[in-house]
């Protein structure tokens, strides 16, 4: 059962992957429809999928998440640290390394700034890692964001544009914090209709998510075209750069193999969502809302393939309970 389920996990992941490169292409070769229909511009629509979208991530909730903080509070802690450490001082590297113009490097900065990807706790799944783990640090760089990002921000990218900490740590709870909260109480008043709903609400996720990709790809064709190649180096260095330092400071710290791979995966991979979200509220979704695109495709695809690579090589033991994966919990 667990290996059919973990199959299937794979070959969804691998799908959702695919859906996200061919939007990227699509819109690349053809723009125009992704810009605007009819008079109405698309990029308007970013903002309320991301709510729709986090709105999902709380349905799929409940105070049980948070369990992990107190059962493995050294174990959250490093993981959260590494990420807010991790990816924001590799972005501003990065940026200034590669000497992009202002607005694009601000991106860069952005991408390194945000939570864990959404997609973490399915590849944590796939790579037999400690999959409690994953879920508590997440929730919580989610939770997080609206107050660290904004300062990483004003910190690290106010050499590039005008960061505005309130306006910012504003637009953020409106986007993360209150979809997410109504999506915990209808989780909590809806009990008997949450497994519908966690099954209906990926599926819309992975579409709006595809869907945001292929209007800011559209949004910034001309930027792309003209940096593109050397921001996709960029990113793919943030991204790979995050895995190996991530997995190896777990180690630094003593933790056991599986919560190692976690590490490695939450810091590795980013809620590219987020970003394009913020950059659309500052109206930068061409310069600034470049990196996070391209963030996203390319995060899948190296997650993907270390996810693949992990599950064909189980953890040696198992340190305790709490980081076998839920399924074996439930079990």
């Amino acid at each position: 059962m667990k290996s059919e389920t973990n199959a299937r996990s794979s070959y969804q992941n691998l799908i959702y992957t695919a859906l996200i490169i061919m939007a990227v292409v699509v819109a690349l070769s053809f723009p125009d429809p992704f810009r605007e229909i009819n008079g109405f511009q698309l990029k308007k629509l970013i903002v309320p999928l991301l709510q729709v979208i986090m709105l999902g991530m709380g349905t799929t909730m409940s105070l049980a998440d948070f369990e992990g903080v107190i059962k493995q509070p050294r174990a959250v802690f490093i993981g959260v640290a590494c990420h807010f450490v991790i990816m924001p001082l590799l972005g501003y590297t990065l940026a200034n390394t590669f000497n992009f113009p202002p607005e694009i490097a601000a991106g860069v900065v952005l991408i390194g700034c945000s939570p864990s990807g959404l997609a973490s706790n399915v590849m944590c799944f796939i790579a037999k890692a400690n999959v409690p783990l994953s879920i508590t640090i997440t929730t919580l760089a989610t939770l997080l964001a609206p107050f660290l990002m904004p300062a990483l921000m004003k910190l690290l990218a106010g050499q590039f544009i005008e960061i505005s900490f309130w306006k910012m740590m504003i637009e953020i709870m409106q986007i993360v914090i209150l979809p997410v909260v109504v999506g915990l109480v209808l989780n909590r008043i809806f009990r008997k209709s949450a497994v519908m709903i966690n099954r209906v609400m990926p599926l819309v996720s992975m579409a709006g998510i595809v869907l945001i990709v292929a209007i800011i790809t559209a949004a910034g064709r001309d930027s792309l075209l003209a940096v593109g190649w050397t921001l996709a180096l960029c990113v793919l260095i943030h991204n790979l750069t995050g895995f190996v330092l991530g997995y190896w400071s777990a180690r630094l710290f003593g933790m056991d193999e599986q919560s190692c791979r976690t590490v490695a995966i939450e810091v590795g991979l980013q809620n590219g969502g987020l970003a394009s979200g913020i950059a659309v509220q500052m109206g930068k979704v061409a310069t600034v809302g470049l990196a996070p695109a391209l963030f996203g495709p390319i995060m899948n695809t190296t997650g993907s393939l270390l996810a693949t690579y992990w599950s064909q090589r189980p953890p040696r033991s198992v340190a305790d309970p709490v980081s076998q994966p839920i399924s074996a919990q439930k079990a």
